[in-house]
C-alpha cells in the first residue's frame, strides 16, 4: 500500500505543480510543428517570390539596356545623316575633292558599324512602311504598277527601326 500512495502522491504533485500529460505535451508539440511548417512555408513563399522578382528584373534591365544602345544608334544616326546625305548628293554630281570622299567612306563605315541599312532601291515593290511616296511616274504595264522607279532621297533603317523613310516615285499603271 505503500506503493500505491507514492504513485498517487506523486501524480497529484504533478499535476498541482503544472506538468502537463504526455497526450498534451503531444498536442501542444504537434500544434508547434504545424505553427513552425506554416512559418518555414510563409518564408518559402517569401523568398520565392523574392528570387521571381529578381530574375524578372534582370530581364528587364538587359531589355532596357538594349532599347537604350539602340535609341542612342538612332540618335548618332540622325545626328550624322544630313552630313552624310550632302557628301552623297556631292559624289553623285561629280567634282568631290578626295579628303570628302574619305570623310563619305569614313561614315559608310561608321553607319555599317552600326548596323544601319539602306532602305529603298529602284524596281523594288513599293512599302509605306519604308517608303514615302511624293509623285508617279506613268508605267507600261501592270507588273510595274506600284514599283519604284525613281529614288529622291534615300532611306534608312536600324534593325526593324526605319530611321527615315525612302523618298520615292512610284510606278502607276493606267488602263
Amino acid at each position: 500500500m505503500d506503493e500505491e500512495d507514492d504513485v498517487k502522491i506523486e501524480s497529484e504533485i504533478g499535476e498541482d505543480m503544472g506538468e502537463a500529460r504526455p497526450e498534451d505535451k503531444i498536442a501542444k508539440m504537434r500544434e508547434e510543428l504545424s505553427s513552425c511548417r506554416r512559418e518555414k512555408q510563409e518564408y518559402m513563399d517569401g523568398w520565392q517570390r523574392a528570387k521571381a522578382d529578381y530574375v524578372n528584373a534582370l530581364k528587364r534591365f538587359e531589355t532596357d539596356a538594349k532599347a537604350s544602345e539602340l535609341r542612342g544608334k538612332v540618335r548618332a544616326v540622325e545626328t550624322l545623316l544630313p552630313a552624310f546625305d550632302a557628301l552623297e548628293r556631292s559624289k553623285e554630281h561629280g567634282g568631290i575633292p578626295a579628303g570628302f570622299m574619305a570623310i563619305a567612306k569614313q561614315l559608310e563605315t561608321a553607319f555599317a558599324t552600326l548596323g544601319l541599312e539602306e532602305v529603298g532601291k529602284v524596281g523594288e515593290k513599293f512599302d509605306p512602311t519604308y517608303h514615302e511616296a511624293l509623285g508617279q511616274d506613268k508605267v507600261e504595264t501592270e507588273e510595274e504598277d506600284s514599283i519604284i522607279t525613281v529614288i529622291l532621297e534615300k532611306g534608312w533603317r536600324v534593325g526593324d527601326i526605319v530611321i527615315r523613310p525612302a523618298k520615292v516615285r512610284v510606278g502607276h499603271f493606267v488602263i
